[in-house]
């Protein structure tokens, strides 16, 4: 065997281990509470799938791990994913009905078959803080779920969860009020996570704009309006906490989107 594959595993096999310590550091700074079996499960998924947790690529959720979409489509990248088609499935959306439903299909290598997935989106199983966008969500949900049959991860992704009610106790007092502006977070107390986000960028004066391209990227979505609440709350965390730590450090990630931001302006 000639020393330069020798070489390229052992980089590689380094490569893993100190994205391993960087997303155990990063958790346990995050999510201090979580037990040793939630931190194994993280470091083999580390080694498997080899995705960051500050790149938002797999979020801790409720007890379990989920893959993002940003994740699913570096992992396509990083096997050279020959292409992604998807096809509305007209007969079964109701565009009245705001309900859509999209066929996927991953193409792994030139010439070959594809693997086929579908997703659904409708006002009763997305958030509402992505109300209106349901016809993006389901293509998403689609794209996720022919991603993990042709790279055969059986983590869910984040956007594939579906939504139900809160507890009645606490969702019933709102159900009767109408949404105050569609998609933007009025209701079921999003005002409240949104001003935190507010607070946070006035508190440590950072730039509002690169702090919601960060956001989008971390959340795995085009803008942060596609992003889940879970999501939201999980950065909202993550800002916060690496604000206190070192603020220096943060300036210096948000502005490495500035270029992108420029560009898009």
């Amino acid at each position: 065997m000639t020393p330069q594959p020798m070489r390229a595993q052992h980089s590689q096999t380094t490569t893993n281990v100190n994205l391993v310590r960087q997303n155990l550091r990063v958790v346990k700074q995050l999510h201090p509470w979580l037990k040793g079996t939630d931190l194994s499960a993280l470091r083999e998924l580390t080694m498997d799938l080899r995705l960051s947790v500050c790149r938002g690529e797999v979020l801790f959720i409720d007890g379990k791990w989920y893959v993002t979409h940003a994740g699913l489509l570096r992992i396509a990248l990083r096997q050279r994913c020959c292409g992604i088609r998807t096809v509305l499935q007209e007969r079964q959306s109701d565009p009245i009905a705001g309900r859509w439903v999209f066929r996927a299909t991953v193409y792994k290598r030139p010439g070959s078959r594809g693997f086929v997935g579908y997703g659904d989106a409708d006002p009763s199983n997305v958030s509402s803080l992505v109300h209106g966008a349901e016809m993006r969500v389901a293509e998403t949900r689609a794209v996720n779920r022919a991603l993990r049959k042709a790279y055969g991860i059986g983590l869910c992704s984040v956007e594939e969860l579906g939504w139900s009610p809160r507890p009645s106790g606490t969702d019933r007092s709102h159900q009767d009020a109408p949404p105050a502006n569609g998609n933007n977070g009025h209701q079921n107390g999003q005002p409240r996570l949104r001003d935190q986000l507010c607070l946070l960028i006035r508190k440590h004066q950072l730039d509002a704009a690169l702090v919601k391209t960060y956001a989008a990227d971390f959340c795995g979505t085009p803008t942060l309006r596609d992003a889940t609440r879970a999501q939201i709350e999980s950065f909202v965390t993550h800002l916060a906490e690496w604000a206190a730590r070192d603020r220096d450090s943060l300036l210096c990630k948000l502005n490495s989107y500035s270029q992108t931001h420029e560009v898009r302006a």
